[in-house]
């Protein structure tokens, strides 16, 4: 059965401020100075980071039972290359990020093999990475004049 996820995004007066809402939690979206933002937040591209992260997270721990692997603890590094001269329209270059690289980090007694076949079942699972994998449709539903 299909799920259907919903959000909404609003300008702030301030600089390039984004208030983002989901389930009635906020997240404060910005841009660095250099960017033309006043640095109050996370830039966008940031926060795909921070969710694929998060994603990865959850179901390593959602799942490390089910799957009988242990860990005391758990994170990812994630780094990703964006040209921001194609956001700013300087450049005929991608304005996304061409490469997005992250690291598992498992606090565990559990054997290097084991390891490596949970975080590929991680891999396998995170809808956020399968999202940024394969790609996903979008679909303007419209443009609405208040």
């Amino acid at each position: 059965m299909i799920t259907t996820f919903t959000a909404s995004a609003k300008k702030l007066k301030d600089g390039l401020q984004v208030e983002t809402n989901a389930r009635g939690f906020k997240i404060l979206i910005d841009e660095p100075e250099e960017l033309g933002g006043t640095d109050a937040g996370l830039n966008p591209v940031e926060a795909l980071l921070c969710a694929l992260g998060a994603c990865q997270t959850i179901v390593a721990s959602a799942f490390a039972e089910s799957q009988d692997f242990s860990f005391e603890e758990f994170h990812v590094e994630l780094e990703g290359d964006l040209d921001p001269d194609g956001f700013m329209g300087l450049a005929d270059v991608r304005n996304g990020f061409q490469e997005i690289r992250y690291k598992m980090h498992f606090k565990t007694d559990e054997p290097q093999e084991k390891a490596e076949a949970f975080a590929s079942f991680i891999e396998e699972r995170c809808p956020v990475g399968d999202c940024l994998a394969n790609g996903v449709k979008l679909v303007s539903s419209g443009v609405i004049r208040d």
